[in-house]
């Protein structure tokens, strides 16, 4: 079973930046379709932003496009989230997740998960 460990998180103002990383065990990352999720006290986990596998296309959340960008880099098993212009409505536990078979974009289509790192943005 894959491990997915996140870091970054914490405490920013409106407008600022953060970039989380998560770091992911064993040798077949590449082959890994990629995502990052978040939830929000009350709410139900949300997709923001996705990477395939195969080409690197990125896919986004109307909620964080133009604002984040995911990218990853094989060679480090990593896969990052940069966040600029963040608003308090970013404020979540957000969440690195993956799947060896598939490119969804739903909570369903990732099996193996973090274990979230808080993000705080206050305005």
């Amino acid at each position: 079973q894959v491990q997915l460990v996140e870091s970054g998180g914490g405490l920013v103002q409106a407008g600022g930046s953060l970039r989380l990383s998560c770091v992911v065990s064993g040798n077949a990352f590449r082959w890994y379709h990629m995502g990052w999720f978040r939830q929000a006290p009350g709410k139900e986990r949300e997709f923001v932003a996705a990477i395939r596998r195969s080409d690197a296309n990125t896919y986004y959340a109307d909620s964080v496009k133009g604002r984040f960008t995911i990218s990853r880099d094989n060679a480090k098993n990593m896969v990052y989230l940069q966040m600029n212009s963040l608003k308090p409505e970013d404020t979540a536990v957000y969440y690195c997740a993956a799947a060896y078979v598939g490119s969804g974009y739903s909570v369903g289509d990732f099996p193996s998960w973090g274990q979230g790192t808080q993000i705080t943005v206050s305005s």
